[in-house]
């Protein structure tokens, strides 16, 4: 599996004393009260910051910046002054932030380097929070260029000769940086693998095609393993096999194990993604306008590839299994009617009423598996699943379901911490009569009001009793992601690093 690249050759760490050329990053606190690296710039240019801040608004506040092209009397083609704010206050998602801010200041026309001297006015940047920054300049700088035919001279990813290609982060311990942000390095390819497998369009990833890619996560070390449809058909698992009838491209399933911890490791946490990799509706075909974006209604699986990539490449200490749903919802003369009834893997019998209520069918038999198979000591499944959580949420929270008080809280401490935020919403017995069906043991949809709630108590019913098991809808925060300080693409890779938080603090052995 290739993994995308930022448009950096290289980033590294060094120490704030050291020299250098391009592009220098400074930095001062509100007030304005400029770092040391910047107040000593400011002397050797004779003035020059003091000079730009007296004639602009810059105050220092959060993300806002200052830029001289050709100052005298230094190296550099180019000094940016950019504002922290109240750095006192800062979290991790503050200097994550901070790092795709400096990013997407650095267009790279003035020179092919860039040095960002990374303090505040009072001193050095602890490891942990430099590390964070470079996790945000990376993410910040990728693209997903490779269908455009006109593109700059390529330096082997589509950016130009005059590209920023070395990135070097001068801060006060830069060895405990460059410990720090190993496991980050990690983090930045599976995000980017997840975001390349969104941005894919729908003729070039069927589901056969995204079951290859995932066979190269053995190189990492995942054990990797792809049920055919007739093993799928033989498994029993109709509810999935239903929805991709109408395709001409067989369905499949995908089957990833690490087994960090070993056997004293236990039981594994499963992670289960839905991955329609185009989503028409069927045979209740969806509007033409917008039904484009379906190519990304595989970005929970993606999401599952992408952990498990980040996971095998850091070595976590922990055994996760990845189960992924790989299907077409086509509008075939096979494809599914509604009113018809299927089985699913369970033994569960359901009601179709809208074809377009087919993520949940899909994840059924992939949780139901998981479950039989391997005996996980907790469940958490993502998918872009319905229209109904944006409605509720927009696209700044993921929707949360569960039925682990614990487990709820474990994701939504990840997701503060990350910036990958979730809300939880509720379940309960007056829901869940929402799917019962006069015809079979349930439908699958219920009805105009609460969807993504009834769609949770759908899952639900595939989650055996005991199971701590959470449900992801990610629709909003997935794919037509809304542009943010570490990405401007289309897809965004949501949940990969929001799950390796989760399963760094609670499921990795110390």
């Amino acid at each position: 599996m290739e993994l995308a690249l930022t448009d950096l050759t290289s980033l590294s760490f060094a120490s704030k004393t050291a020299a250098g050329d391009g592009v220098a990053v400074v930095f001062a606190e509100e007030g304005p009260k400029l770092s040391p690296a910047a107040q000593d710039l400011d002397k050797k240019t004779k003035g020059i910051l003091t000079k730009a801040v007296q004639i602009t608004t810059f105050k220092g506040k959060k993300g806002t910046t200052v830029d001289v092209l050709a100052p005298q009397g230094v190296k550099f083609s180019r000094i940016v002054l950019v504002g922290l704010g109240k750095p006192a206050s800062f979290g991790h998602e503050d200097w994550l932030n901070l790092g795709g801010t400096v990013r997407g200041q650095l267009t790279g026309q003035e020179g092919a380097a860039a040095h960002v001297y990374l303090e505040t006015a009072s001193g050095d940047v602890a490891p942990a929070d430099v590390s964070a920054f470079a996790l945000g300049a990376q993410l910040r700088g990728y693209t997903f260029e490779k269908y455009k035919s006109k593109t700059p001279k390529k330096n082997g990813n589509g950016a130009g000769d005059k590209a920023l290609k070395k990135l070097v982060v001068h801060c006060g311990d830069p060895r405990a940086a460059g410990q720090a942000f190993a496991p980050d390095r990690a983090i930045v390819d599976g995000v980017h693998l997840a975001r390349d497998l969104v941005n894919e369009p729908a003729n070039v990833l069927g589901p056969a095609e995204f079951a290859a890619r995932t066979k190269t996560l053995t190189k990492a070390g995942v054990q990797v393993e792809v049920l055919s449809e007739a093993a799928l058909k033989k498994l029993g698992m109709g509810s999935l096999l239903a929805v991709g009838q109408g395709s001409e491209r067989p369905s499949h399933v995908v089957v990833m194990q690490w087994k960090g911890a070993g056997p004293k490791g236990g039981a594994p946490i499963a992670i289960v993604g839905k991955g329609v990799t185009f989503d028409t509706g069927g045979i209740s075909l969806k509007p033409a306008g917008g039904m484009e974006d379906m190519k990304g209604d595989m970005a929970g699986a993606a999401c599952v590839v992408g952990l498990m990539q980040a996971l095998a490449e850091r070595k976590a200490k922990v055994n996760v299994v990845g189960v992924i749903g790989l299907t077409e919802n086509m509008p075939g003369g096979n494809a599914t009617r509604p009113g018809d009834v299927v089985t699913a893997m369970s033994g569960t019998t359901i009601e179709v009423l809208n074809t377009d209520a087919e993520g949940r069918m899909v994840l059924a038999d992939c949780l139901w598996y998981a479950q039989e198979k391997f005996k996980p000591k907790a469940v958490i499944n993502l998918a872009t699943l319905t229209g109904a959580v944006m409605v509720a949420l927009g696209k700044e929270h993921a929707g949360l379901f569960s039925n682990n008080d614990e487990l709820s809280e474990r994701l939504t401490a990840a997701g503060k911490e990350t910036g990958e935020q979730l809300w939880r919403l509720p379940l309960g017995p007056k829901y869940d009569k929402m799917i019962e069906s006069k015809v079979a043991d349930i439908k699958n949809t219920g009805g105009k009001w609460g969807g993504s709630i009834s769609a949770a108590q759908f899952l639900q019913r595939f989650v055996k009793e005991g199971t701590p098991w959470a449900h992801l809808d990610i629709a909003g925060t997935a794919m037509s992601s809304v542009d943010s300080d570490i990405n401007r693409s289309w897809g965004s890779g949501f949940g990969v690093r929001l799950l390796d938080r989760l399963i760094k603090d609670h499921y990795e052995r110390r």
